[in-house]
């Protein structure tokens, strides 16, 4: 199997929670390639739990779309194609645009901008060149924001049942691309829409990032 460095390891309580935060990591960071096949073995060894606990760690993977089964229910990394990439940010553009739009109505709007601003200044905090996984939790985390903001339940639960899968198209085709879609200002724009109050002008920036950072991830692929 493809070695995978970030897989150590564990000795706090929470065990399952402790693999699939290892796991997620190793995958969306490129340590455990698409279609690498998840050997049980080697990998409950390396992380010092029990099968029965990587399997349920592994379960909660496959139901966030990270993991796919293959032939005889075995596990692999899912591997996405430009298609695929395409469908997935055309549904985020959807859903964070609703979002977008409802946050523009809400009478707090000035708080919810400002919590907005707060989670744009931990996305530009974040060190690309040695934190990237960092990076991309901020990153995702102001997208969440919009949606968990609204107070709509559904709406987050929606948004979170697709983070599997947008993990792995964040990283598509590869750091540097994925680095260029996490562009502060180009987010910026989304909570100047919703600041103002502009309904449609916050969706419509919500579907012209989205758009830009499809383009980007499946230029030439």
């Amino acid at each position: 199997m493809t070695s995978a460095p970030g897989l150590v390891g564990l000795t706090k309580i929470n065990l399952r929670e402790q693999a699939l935060a290892s796991l997620r990591t190793a995958i969306t960071s490129g340590q455990l390639p698409p279609q690498t096949p998840i050997v049980e073995t080697e990998i409950s060894e390396r992380l010092q739990i029990s099968r029965g606990t990587l399997r349920e760690a592994m379960r909660q993977l496959q139901q966030q779309g990270l993991l796919t089964a293959g032939p005889r229910g075995r596990l692999y990394v899912r591997q996405l194609g430009p298609k695929e990439v395409s469908d997935i940010f055309a549904v985020r553009a959807a859903l964070e645009a609703m979002a977008a739009q409802a946050l523009t109505q809400r009478a707090d709007r000035a708080d919810v901008v400002t919590e907005l601003r707060s989670l744009l200044s931990t996305m530009s905090e974040a060190r690309v060149d040695v934190d990237l996984e960092g990076r991309i939790e901020a990153d995702l985390n102001f997208h969440r924001g919009l949606c968990r903001l609204t107070g709509n339940d559904t709406l987050v639960h929606t948004w979170e049942s697709l983070e599997g899968s947008i993990r792995m198209s964040i990283m598509f085709a590869g750091s540097e691309r994925a680095i260029r879609n996490m562009n502060v200002p180009r987010h910026s724009m989304i909570v100047d829409a919703i600041a103002s109050g502009d309904a449609a002008g916050a969706a419509a920036a919500v579907h012209e990032h989205m758009e830009s950072a499809a383009a980007n991830l499946i230029q030439d692929q």
